[in-house]
């Protein structure tokens, strides 16, 4: 907590004195991992099973999940809430929280799974706050959030340290900023669009200021002495809708979208491409990081012809890295993609071949 206080003197007279209280916010999320979701099912009604403890701003907090609702109106729905995780006499805390579905534990909210956020204040009176009616049953598993029987619940949470004065107390609660969302839902309903995209037969709807804020290369194809400037209709080739598709995605929210595992690599990669493209530096930052979590013996030769084509030198390091293993140098070799390596990128071999054990 700070205090500032200012003054001046203005035609001879002392101008009113100014300060300002305020408040420090504290932010963090825990993400609930419910393996054998399936078996969760038949609980019962109002029953609930418990997180482990987590801390966020000085407090203890457990996430309640509810697998057949915690209500009699809720039995088609998960239950979700938050516990204050204290002892009867524990202070009380006023804290923001919102709940969200996640592909994995680093990953971005599912927009069609997360809650709009509550502001509440644990007490003696109520020390548990949520969402009766979370997330319907029915929706969540005709969808592809529930991977090998996994459920993820986030939950976000900002507590604000108390402000107490003799005679006052106060509290004040700033949420995470939500702008990606409110951009996610302007690129989802299209309301100003401006400019269409057709990839390979699909059309994309799209607004050409967020562009060219974001994308040098669109600033100069939409608003340049380019061709494009005076349509309202452009092709774009050599790829794919998906991959145009999450790339809007990014530009609008600064997320990825989230991606069933088992398309994750592929999807990395192509992103990585267009990334390069349109000269989008964070989602090619973004999509390096990933692709260095795919790296095996599989997969390694392929990942560092693309990192040495789109200049990726931390992909390439992290592939140069993985290569110091004998055994791993000898199987990429015996590769078929290794022979691809050799002939389009002879340049990455030789520097391969100078930092690499060599092979037994």
């Amino acid at each position: 907590m700070s205090s500032t206080a200012a003054s001046s003197v203005i035609g001879g007279k002392a101008a009113p004195s100014a300060s300002a209280i305020v408040a420090e916010a504290v932010t963090g999320s825990h993400v609930l991992k419910i393996e054998g979701y399936s078996l969760t099912k038949g609980l019962g009604n109002g029953e609930f099973m418990s997180s482990s403890t987590f801390s966020v701003g000085g407090h203890r907090w457990r996430i309640r999940y509810y697998p057949d609702g915690a209500r009699l109106d809720s039995a088609d729905c998960i239950s979700i809430y938050l516990q204050h995780d204290e002892t009867a006499d524990a202070v009380d805390a006023k804290a923001w929280f919102r709940f969200s579905v996640v592909l994995d534990e680093i990953g971005e909210p599912v927009p069609k799974f997360i809650d709009e956020g509550h502001l509440k204040t644990f007490s003696d009176k109520n020390r548990c706050w949520g969402l009766d009616k979370f997330i319907e049953r029915k929706a969540l598993e005709e969808s592809a959030c529930v991977k090998d029987d996994t459920l993820r619940v986030r939950c976000d949470v900002t507590v604000t340290k108390d402000i107490r004065t003799e005679a006052t107390e106060q509290f004040v609660v700033v949420p995470p900023s939500n702008m990606h969302l409110q951009f996610g839902s302007l690129l989802q309903a299209g309301e100003g669009a401006d400019v269409t995209f057709e990839v390979a037969g699909e059309k994309f709807a799209a607004h050409r200021s967020v562009l060219a804020a974001r994308s040098p290369v669109f600033m100069d194809e939409l608003f340049g002495p380019m061709k494009e400037k005076a349509m309202s209709y452009v092709r774009v080739d050599d790829m794919e809708p998906g991959v145009f598709k999450a790339m809007l995605h990014f530009i609008y929210t600064d997320t990825i979208a989230g991606t069933d595992e088992g398309d994750a690599l592929a999807t990395a990669q192509h992103l990585l491409v267009a990334a390069d493209r349109y000269d989008l530096e964070r989602l090619k930052l973004m999509c390096e990081e990933k692709l260095c979590n795919y790296i095996g013996t599989s997969t390694v030769v392929t990942t560092l012809a693309l990192a040495e084509q789109h200049g990726c030198h931390g992909l390439k390091k992290a592939c140069f890295d993985f290569l110091k293993t004998p055994s791993h140098l000898k199987e990429a070799m015996a590769s078929e993609g290794f022979d691809h390596l050799m002939s389009s990128c002879p340049s990455v071999l030789k520097e391969l071949l100078a930092k690499v054990a060599p092979c037994p």
